[in-house]
């Protein structure tokens, strides 16, 4: 039987942090909003309208809030964590914690990519893969993937993470920051090679350390940290070797995303530091029942909004197309005209996939369950299959299922049918990670 959202709010635990779940809303809309607006379509392919615009750039510190989701899941890896341990009386959780965690966030990108894996493979049987509307939406449409790689990173890193946590605390948090900087020096100084991937692990696994901190209660000085990441950030672009922009450009030499660098880093502590700051404001206003009961529906289906968000936006301009209306040239007068309908628009497509694949991403029912008999070395292989094949997937696209086209994943080739099944074996060894058990009941 469904539960509709206003009994969840209404059964809402009176301890629950209500702020993080607006964060963790806020944050994915953010990022939808922003992709919306960077992508500039013509009949030529699709361009990046923070490249045709640099000045632009500069919203980039405001709009690039991906490393507040992360810092909330630190928050919310840490106490699930230990809610499971505590359960489960100091027995082995991390298959179930990675389950857990998982199922939620498997699910849906295991649909998407599928879907997305017959339609691709469809338009290419038909010779429709070269186009310059359809080719570059089969590259970009896989790229936000990124994400939920890293984010699984961080799940499988929370257990051993979150134990330095609570023997050293903020020195958990500069060991890793300190990392970063190492790397970058090591990058830019000293010209190793290939060390700058370093930092897709030290400068994310950062921003996840604080959301433990924040779990503790620990960040007691928000301005101080908002400060300090900001000024950091602007020294760093202003005298160091990073760009203004705080999200990729296409061709340039050095990207803060992609690998991240020290000045993302910077840029997560001065938005840690404000979402801090605007903390009590904003719990009252989530007291108000309206207020929350948007915000636990628009958790309910926030993944699968990003996850098709940017195919809702290629099909509004893939109908302007169909339909022989006007595609004015990006950035000029006509084009921000158009803006305002194109977002609406975009947002009533997503509403469709939304209702259409929002069944994927509601909780299984729990059960009983054992993490024994190699559980835990099941779950680890699992999860780094999926997060491999997900990065894989984000690097590769859709666009060469037939030709074996292939990119470089840590050093290694590697396809989108690859990708793809490494994600789908992963997913399906997390899931038979902790086996369920038949629970006799007494009494």
């Amino acid at each position: 039987m469904s539960v509709s959202v206003r009994d969840m709010a209404a059964a809402t635990p009176s301890g629950r942090d209500r702020y993080v779940d607006l964060l963790r809303v806020a944050s994915l809309g953010a990022v939808i909003g922003g992709h919306w607006l960077m992508a500039a379509v013509s009949g030529d392919g699709i361009g990046n309208l923070l490249a045709l615009v640099p000045p632009l750039q500069v919203l980039t510190w405001v709009l690039q809030i991906m490393p507040v989701f992360f810092f909330v899941g630190g928050f919310s890896h840490a106490l699930s964590y230990r809610s499971l341990a505590r359960r489960h009386d100091g027995r082995p959780v991390y298959a179930l914690f990675l389950r857990a965690r998982l199922r939620r966030l498997l699910r849906p990108t295991l649909v998407f990519v599928l879907v997305w894996g017959v339609v691709a493979l469809g338009v290419q049987l038909a010779g429709k893969g070269e186009g310059a509307l359809a080719g570059a939406a089969l590259r970009l449409v896989t790229q936000p993937l990124w994400f939920i790689g890293i984010y699984l990173a961080m799940v499988a890193f929370t257990p051993p993470l979150l134990r330095l946590h609570e023997r050293y605390g903020w020195a958990a948090f500069a060991a890793l920051a300190g990392a970063a900087a190492l790397v970058d020096v090591l990058r830019f100084a000293g010209g190793v090679p290939y060390v700058e991937f370093l930092n897709f692990a030290f400068v994310w696994l950062a921003v996840h350390q604080l959301g433990f901190l924040r779990a503790d209660g620990r960040i007691r000085r928000p301005a101080l940290l908002a400060a300090g990441g900001l000024a950091g950030a602007v020294l760093l672009v202003a005298w160091g070797p990073y760009p203004l922009s705080m999200v990729g450009m296409p061709g340039e030499k050095v990207s803060n995303m992609a690998p991240p660098t020290l000045a993302l880093l910077c840029h997560g502590l001065w938005l840690v530091g404000a979402v801090q700051l605007a903390a009590r404001p904003a719990g009252v206003w989530l007291e108000r029942p309206r207020v929350w009961r948007a915000v636990v529906a628009a958790n309910g289906v926030a993944m699968t909004a990003f996850l098709w968000h940017l195919t809702a936006m290629l099909t509004v301009y893939g109908a302007q197309l169909g339909l022989g209306l006007e595609l004015p040239a990006p950035a000029t007068a006509a084009w921000w005209a158009q803006v305002p309908v194109r977002v609406l628009a975009a947002v009533g497509v997503t509403a469709l996939f939304v209702a259409l694949f929002r069944r994927f991403e509601a909780p299984g029912a729990a059960s009983a369950v054992t993490d024994g008999g190699g559980a835990g070395g099941r779950a680890a292989l699992g999860i780094t299959l999926c997060l491999l094949g997900v990065l894989g997937l984000s690097m590769t696209g859709l666009g060469g299922l037939l030709d074996g086209h292939s990119a470089t994943l840590i050093a290694f080739p590697v396809t989108a049918p690859a990708a793809i099944g490494m994600a789908v074996a992963g997913a399906w060894l997390v899931e038979r990670s902790a086996p369920a058990r038949r629970v006799r009941l007494r009494g």
